[in-house]
């Protein structure tokens, strides 16, 4: 790996760095048999695409990366790029060790993806050296650019993150450990350490709860996995932020994200079980989810109806 000058990827960068909606962590859809299911997630990519969507992240944490099989993600990966059609760009997962996250990255790019989220390698704490290297690799392993994850055990110093962008195919860092003072910093290294863009992305469960923290950071990039069943409402969040209007973000925050995020909170897992029961509800059978993740509790699941209702009841408020 090549650490020489900051460096960026410009056609994936540059169509992600102002973008025009919120960023879609599509679910992944099983039938009936527990098998992916292409069709209907063709559609559900399909449908978040032309909701607004600013790019599709297939196969990554809400995605249920996890539990694919490599030949299963390769799949999912070239029926979100068959369905985004080149509107906007299609970013697959990689992840645990580095040969595996090495054959995810070569998968993806074979699938037709535009970049990659490299997820943290599986189990084991490394040290700095040792994750930096890791991510040098996948970079190294494709021509596709790469956005690396923090959180979890893969969690980096200023000048890690320094080294990061000095690697060439590296474009940016997704965090999802939600530590600000060590993001400001973060930002700071990069910032002195010489020219070129570094993209950085709020990455935390239901981000637009704490996506007016990280705006005081310039951090303007977000995932959101309210959009895969509440893309109206996601939109007219990202919309209020963008613009300033924060009379609108305080009352979608209030009314919706908080309590959502206070239900996501009542279960291990919710984060990925409690969206993918949102997007059954508001009419596309995506399945359950896989284990070891389990579907929520029934009582929870009313109470995600009642803040759909809720939500969409404010948008209605604000026209």
């Amino acid at each position: 790996m090549d650490q020489g000058e900051l460096v960026t990827s410009a056609p994936l960068a540059a169509r992600l760095e102002v973008p025009s909606g919120p960023l879609f962590f599509p679910v992944t859809a099983y039938g009936p048999d527990g098998a992916v299911d292409l069709d209907t997630y063709r559609l559900h990519v399909r449908r978040g695409v032309e909701a607004g969507a600013a790019a599709v992240f297939a196969a990554c944490g809400t995605g249920e990366f996890h539990a694919l099989t490599p030949e299963e993600f390769e799949s999912c990966v070239r029926a979100a790029v068959e369905a985004a059609e080149g509107r906007v760009p299609v970013v697959a997962g990689a992840g645990y060790g580095t040969a595996l996250a090495v054959r995810h990255a070569r998968l993806a790019e074979r699938a037709g993806a535009d970049g990659l989220l490299a997820m943290p390698p599986y189990l084991v704490k490394a040290g700095q050296e040792g994750l930096l290297w890791h991510y040098g690799e996948i970079a190294a392993a494709t021509s596709l650019p790469v956005i690396v994850y923090q959180r979890d055990n893969a969690v980096f110093t200023p000048e890690t993150v320094v080294g990061l962008a000095r690697t060439d195919g590296i474009i940016g860092l997704k965090d999802g450990h939600g530590d600000l003072d060590l993001m400001q910093r973060t930002v700071s290294a990069v910032r002195v350490a010489g020219p070129g863009d570094f993209l950085y992305f709020n990455g935390l469960p239901t981000a637009e709860l704490t996506q007016s923290a990280y705006r005081g950071l310039g951090i303007t990039l977000y995932s959101s996995a309210v959009f895969c069943f509440v893309p109206e409402l996601a939109l007219a969040c990202h919309t209020a932020f963008r613009t300033g209007d924060e009379a609108t973000a305080n009352r979608l925050i209030d009314g919706f994200y908080r309590p959502f995020v206070e239900l996501r909170a009542k279960g291990a897992g919710y984060a990925v079980s409690l969206v993918k029961a949102g997007v059954r509800m508001r009419g596309l059978n995506v399945g359950e989810v896989r284990p070891p993740l389990h579907e929520p509790a029934g009582d929870h699941v009313k109470q995600l109806a009642q803040l759909i209702e809720r939500g969409l009841a404010l948008l209605e408020e604000g026209q």
